[in-house]
């Protein structure tokens, strides 16, 4: 019976290597599929992997329809068993009761992954939906970790290195520390509250320092 299953996570978590590990397994087995993508970091018409491995995608816009789409390659003859959905955090709620629907009417696996809140801390609306209809919610095991060694669970988008909280939900940047883009960084909950990312924590530590020269008998 197939399954619709929502792969969730943070940022670095490995996300879009399963998604490229799941499309080899059931390619290895003779299973055909349809892998999709939107704003992927190694451009448009791609699903790629931080590892460094990437495939050609179909990308995802605002008009995609899921549905006419796989009826159409159906209709050509094209196989299709399964599909791949990375980024689908960035899919409309009514692409994701087209997924839904594909699973349920034509009996064809779905498996999507992505992250569940934004930089606010608030769910993106394609992953609330995939939240709702999955047969399944999986959160993967592989941990990221915030600067402070602890678990991550935020995703936090920064400019010059510093945390911000107000702006577009939807604003493609890399991840990591970056001087004159904007970035994200994922950090563990106390850090995301406090609005401490890895460059200003370092800055902090610096100043500290600096301080602590300063005070009588330091130097003793």
């Amino acid at each position: 019976m197939a399954e619709l299953v929502f792969f969730s996570g943070t940022m670095d978590c490995g996300k879009s290597t399963l998604a490229l590990q799941l499309d080899h397994n059931h390619t290895a087995r003779g299973r055909c599929g349809l892998i999709f993508s939107r704003n992927d970091r190694a451009g448009t018409d791609r699903l790629s992997s931080r590892l460094g491995l990437e495939v050609a995608a179909h990308e995802v816009r605002d008009d995609t329809d899921f549905w006419t789409f796989v009826v159409d390659e159906r209709m050509r003859g094209t196989t299709v068993d399964y599909l791949i959905c990375d980024e689908a955090q960035f899919y409309s709620t009514t692409q994701v009761e087209q997924l839904a629907r594909l699973v349920d009417e034509v009996e064809i696996d779905v498996y999507a992954f992505g992250i569940t809140a934004d930089f606010r801390t608030r769910l993106f609306p394609g992953s609330a939906r995939l939240i709702e209809l999955a047969d399944r919610v999986e959160v993967l095991q592989v941990q990221s970790l915030c600067w402070c060694g602890a678990r991550a669970t935020h995703n936090a988008r920064t400019i010059d290195g510093w945390m911000v909280v107000e702006g577009a939900q939807v604003v493609v940047g890399n991840t990591g520390e970056s001087v004159s883009e904007v970035a994200y960084e994922v950090l563990c909950r106390r850090h995301h509250m406090r609005r401490m990312t890895s460059v200003s924590a370092r800055l902090r530590s610096t100043t500290a320092d600096g301080l602590a020269l300063d005070l009588p008998g330091a130097a003793g």
